[in-house]
């Protein structure tokens, strides 16, 4: 009996230490960007008086500068020209806050007969392994001919009209590959990955990291399937490449509120995976310890849609959207939002105080 209670000892005292092992390497989920936030500074608005601006994702050169790169639109397509007239430009600054001064369009439209013909939106750039990755979305007609004012005229039309609804379910995510942050950008001859799984439609709005197993999560957003009210998933896919092909994930990022324009990244310090996303009313962020389970972060609400400016006034925009993260020797450093306010949008570069 003594021997048995001994060797009962044991054994708990060693399932308690590989417990405890597990415990003490996946450091706590405690990042919070809600309080980190800092007034906004007049450098910190970037907006054009010709273009429509629309997002962000920065990333530092081998130059020591910061890169932009943003969607834009002419102003005369009015806010919805989105959908058929953005392109991907590129901006630089000595600072992650700015000022930025445009540099150059780095994508349009690919032209008819490509599955990116239409459009290249919301980008996402990325530098994995040697090369630059910039993730992007795009649309096309279905394979039938039109012409620029084929185009303007869905603009201010619903989705019950049929040409700005194939506009829209013919959206997917694509990639463009270069070895310079100056391009040249070759881009995928078809779209990385199609609608699956937790979500139907279309696959947009990109987000994907680097694990620590090498292995490459891919976000994409989609209709939710068997759903009569409009609400979009988050959805998760994984590939040994940058490039795909990517295997979607069963179980969704988010499938229980309509959210839109995640951006990912992980956080090494926590072995966390995070994705901030916005829910129209407010900046929320999720965790994942493994890039497949999901759930609210520790420190869930980032900011309502209400952004402190330098001189003590407040931002209150009618929209505020496409958050990203900038991370810089593992601190995020700054969170990118773009901003709608009546017939005027523009992005805005909030500094985050460091830990």
């Amino acid at each position: 009996m003594k021997i048995g209670r001994t060797l009962l000892k044991i054994t708990i005292v060693a399932l308690l230490g590989c417990s405890l092992d597990g415990i003490s390497q996946r450091a706590p989920d405690d990042l919070n960007l809600k309080e980190r936030i800092q007034p906004l500074s007049p450098d910190g608005i970037f907006r054009d008086p010709d273009y429509f601006n629309w997002g962000a994702s920065i990333i530092k050169g081998k130059d020591e500068k910061y890169h932009l790169f943003y969607s834009r639109w002419k102003r005369k397509y009015t806010f919805a020209g989105w959908l058929t007239f953005s392109e991907i430009a590129r901006a630089v600054s000595d600072s992650p806050l700015g000022p930025w001064e445009y540099k150059e369009t780095v994508l349009k439209g690919n032209g008819k007969g490509h599955w990116d013909e239409i459009t290249a939106h919301n980008p996402k750039i990325k530098y994995f392994k040697g090369k630059y990755y910039l993730y992007y979305i795009a649309t096309n007609f279905g394979g039938r001919p039109y012409t620029d004012q084929d185009l303007i005229a869905t603009h201010g039309k619903s989705l019950n009209d049929t040409h700005r609804r194939w506009l829209r379910e013919n959206q997917r995510t694509g990639v463009a590959v270069s070895n310079s942050i100056f391009g040249p950008w070759e881009r995928t001859d078809k779209p990385l990955i199609e609608p699956s799984g937790p979500i139907g439609t279309l696959t947009v709005n990109p987000a994907i990291a680097l694990g620590k197993d090498d292995k490459y999560y891919l976000i994409v957003k989609g209709d939710k399937p068997n759903e009569s009210r409009f609400i979009r998933n988050q959805a998760i896919a994984i590939s040994e490449t940058a490039i795909g092909p990517f295997t979607m994930q069963a179980t969704p990022v988010i499938d229980n509120l309509d959210t839109e324009d995640i951006s990912l990244w992980y956080h090494e310090k926590n072995n966390t995976f995070y994705a901030i996303f916005h829910a129209h009313t407010y900046i929320g962020l999720m965790a994942s310890h493994d890039g497949l389970n999901w759930r609210k972060a520790k420190n869930y609400e980032v900011t309502h849609k209400k952004i402190q400016l330098d001189k003590g006034s407040f931002l209150i925009p009618d929209r505020m959207e496409r958050p990203f993260v900038f991370m810089e020797n593992n601190q995020p450093t700054v969170l990118c939002l773009a901003i709608k306010e009546g017939d005027d949008s523009y992005t805005i570069f909030v500094p985050l105080k460091e830990e």
